[in-house]
């Protein structure tokens, strides 16, 4: 099987897996969507998903994040990895939303990498769920996947992330970026064996 076909595989597959995608993280607009990626890494959506309701309702604007102090910010969201550096982030964050974007999410990468604990990836999440902007954003499920189904030989997410926008057509790139977590999540988890992973079983079993 090509590289090629392997792709067409992964689209038709996962097509019929998860015909619809809902955003994993809860939010309400571009802002909250922000904040919810950025308290994400290194800790589960669920988790996100658990601590976000009492911290938006306390603070779900930039306004209102940049009246908190850290320390008030923490405690929203001390059940989440490194709460320390998150709450200066989002306090820091805000700030400069306020003071260069008059409140408002900017839409370009460059003015959103300049936030505050805002990486590329947390960028590329929101130019595509918040937006809708065509991005492929690449996590360590997607960079796993790639990998295994040998669609890139890219020693990192942002190698990936490149190999996947040459392989896939760009209009399912919002879509396809979300399938592949929900794949890897169910049938191909990191600790897992792999037995339920039946499109690699397809690609490379004769």
């Amino acid at each position: 099987m090509t590289k090629k076909q392997r792709a067409e595989l992964v689209q038709i597959e996962l097509e019929k897996l998860y015909p619809t995608t809902p955003i994993p993280l809860d939010h309400t607009d571009p802002y909250t969507l922000m904040v919810a990626v950025a308290l994400s890494a290194q800790t589960t959506d669920k988790k996100v998903n658990q601590v976000t309701p009492e911290l938006f309702a306390v603070a779900g604007t930039p306004q209102r994040m940049a009246k908190l102090e850290e320390f008030e910010i923490k405690e929203l969201i001390k059940e989440i990895g490194l709460s320390n550096t998150k709450a200066k982030n989002l306090k820091k964050m805000a700030e400069l939303l306020l003071e260069r974007h008059n409140g408002i999410v900017p839409q370009t990468y460059e003015e959103l990498e300049a936030l505050p604990g805002v990486g590329h990836k947390t960028a590329s999440v929101v130019m595509s769920q918040g937006f809708g902007f065509p991005a492929f954003p690449v996590d360590t499920h997607i960079h796993r996947l790639m990998t295994q189904w040998k669609l890139t030989s890219g020693k990192n997410v942002v190698e990936t992330e490149r190999d996947a926008k040459k392989l896939f057509p760009e209009e399912v790139w919002n879509k396809l970026h979300l399938q592949i977590i929900f794949y890897g999540r169910e049938y191909s988890p990191a600790r897992g064996k792999g037995e339920k992973d039946f499109i690699t079983k397809m690609m490379f079993e004769k």
